[in-house]
């Protein structure tokens, strides 16, 4: 059985059809149909292999109850994000943003639904994030210097007019200085015991549905603390364009770079391909269409 690349696999899981992203996951991880029936017996879900020939196979759809509860066992056992398969069942218009991870889910650090909580739900399931560029700068200490953000979000309801920016050290070091651009800081909640930030982001209007945003924000970092070996974003809903770029002191410059993901935070951090410096100091990748989770660059100094 020809195997199925991992970014093909997070690419057919974006757009589907759904017989088209079970085929090409059950492809990817080199599973039989009937290892998945015994897998899903042993769960207690029982599935013939005639059904889920026909599923891969577009012939039907899984639409009971009890299918729907086996279309969840198999995101399990293929190692799928969360709803991926789920999502793909429903209509194009009710499914155009993705599934949406819960941020305890997708951030390990419990304070974050605190600082969420405090903040308020104020619409930011009613964007869609267009396109978000990251910038981090490592200082000739190899400690994290700064963070840039700039974004272009699409309004899915009329009257949007914020949305909330989260961000986590991976050292526990609160920043000193913000900026932004395009927007304004509103409320801003920090967790000084895990180095989380939440940051209110006030558009210059409220929004129309269909019109796009563009805004750019970041952190700055005194405090020196342990060297710093990653960075990243999780994103709670897929993503149409991430471009992540660490740049790195001249004097200081690591060993290797790893491109990293994981679905979310509670699965271990993977490498998933190999990234080369450039001569101005840099590394980067952009990615199309991506999954819902965690993305990011890994390195390691020695």
């Amino acid at each position: 059985m020809q195997r199925v690349a991992e970014d093909d696999l997070l690419q057919v899981l974006q757009y589907g059809p759904f017989n088209v992203a079970l085929h090409a996951a059950i492809q990817a991880r080199g599973l039989s149909l009937e290892s998945l029936r015994r897998r899903l017996e042993e769960q207690g879900i029982a599935v013939s292999l005639s059904t889920l020939s026909y599923w891969q196979r577009g012939r039907t759809r899984p639409e009971r109850a009890d299918s729907l509860r086996a279309v969840r066992g198999l995101e399990v056992i293929l190692e799928l994000p969360r709803h991926s398969l789920l999502t793909l069942l429903k209509p194009t218009s009710e499914r155009s943003a993705g599934p949406w991870l819960p941020v305890e889910e997708l951030c390990p650090e419990p304070g974050v639904k605190d600082l969420l909580d405090e903040i308020g739900d104020r619409g930011e399931r009613q964007l869609t994030g267009l396109s978000l560029h990251d910038q981090h700068v490592v200082g000739r200490r190899r400690e994290l210097l700064e963070v840039r953000t700039r974004a272009v979000f699409q309004a899915q309801q009329r009257g949007v007019d914020r949305w909330i920016a989260v961000y986590h050290h991976p050292q526990g070091i609160l920043p000193s200085s913000r900026f932004a651009r395009g927007c304004r800081f509103g409320r801003v909640r920090m967790d000084e015991a895990s180095g989380l930030i939440a940051a209110e982001l006030l558009f210059d209007r409220a929004l129309g549905r269909g019109e796009t945003y563009l805004l750019e924000y970041g952190f700055g970092f005194d405090e020196t603390g342990p060297p710093v070996t990653e960075e990243g974003r999780g994103f709670r809903t897929p993503q149409h364009e991430y471009l992540i770029e660490v740049r790195f002191h001249p004097a200081m410059l690591p060993a290797r770079c790893y491109r990293t993901w994981r679905p979310d935070g509670h699965t271990a951090l993977k490498d998933s391909a190999d990234l080369r410096m450039s001569s101005y100091h840099s590394a980067h990748f952009i990615e199309f269409g991506m999954a819902a989770g965690y993305h990011g660059i890994r390195w390691e100094w020695d």
